[in-house]
């Protein structure tokens, strides 16, 4: 038995949206960041400039490094230093959130499986990557709507370490939080890159978890379902 397991967070322990689903979500995204600057009278992009920038920004960094929300919003639409105050940013951020966080529930195993893991004496936490780099903090509010603040020891953010997985220091961030040894921890999430192989990679087991595609990795033994972990844990 492991003294913690650690989970990814969207479609391993919330459903949010599979890869397909995200151009209109992000359209959606962008649309309410133009909204808010049109209102504050600081919007001075055309769409004919504004999407190629949309594109040009919709990829993470090679080596890993977090590529933070706020740098790309000012690039897209050309903000001036003058239009970068702090609560600028910040609202300009949460309007960018709002369709994503609207797709997020908890899938029905979530809940009781982190209640019956600690009732075991495991420590549980979250170690997740965001999309394009957004700050964590309304992500830390997303965790309390649903439910898993109470129930997880500790929730690291690409953007707490500067580093999205897999690359290695986002875990050793995690472990140092918990104070446990990286043999001693099983780690759970739903790719087989970021999740599974970053994870090993820092010393830790891991395990795929496939909620979308269920076999899709063949090379991959998984689970699909988080009750299954039982089996996982006492191997």
């Amino acid at each position: 038995m492991k003294d913690a397991v650690l989970f990814d967070l969207g479609n391993t322990l919330v459903q949010y949206w599979q890869s397909a689903e995200f151009p209109a979500l992000l359209e959606r995204a962008i649309a309410g960041v133009r909204d808010e600057l049109d209102r504050e009278g600081l919007l001075h992009v055309a769409p004919q400039e504004m999407w190629p920038r949309v594109q040009a920004e919709n990829h993470e960094s090679p080596d890993h490094r977090v590529r933070p929300l706020e740098e790309r919003l000012t690039r897209i639409f050309g903000l001036e230093e003058s239009a970068r105050s702090n609560v600028l940013q910040a609202a300009l951020c949460r309007r960018f959130l709002e369709p994503l966080l609207a797709c997020g529930q908890c899938y029905a195993d979530t809940l009781p499986m982190l209640d019956a893991l600690r009732a075991r004496g495991l420590q549980t936490a979250i170690v997740s990557n965001l999309p394009w780099g957004s700050p964590a903090d309304p992500w830390r509010e997303e965790l309390n709507r649903l439910g898993l603040t109470e129930r997880i020891d500790l929730a690291v953010f690409c953007r707490d370490v500067g580093w999205r997985k897999p690359a290695r220091a986002i875990f050793e961030f995690a472990l140092s939080g918990l104070q446990v040894a990286p043999e001693r921890c099983l780690f759970v999430g739903d790719h087989p890159t970021w999740d599974v192989a970053g994870a090993r990679a820092a010393g830790l087991d891991a395990v795929l978890v496939e909620r979308w595609t269920p076999a899709v990795h063949a090379e991959e033994q998984g689970i699909h379902s988080l009750h299954e972990l039982w089996g996982v844990l006492g191997r």
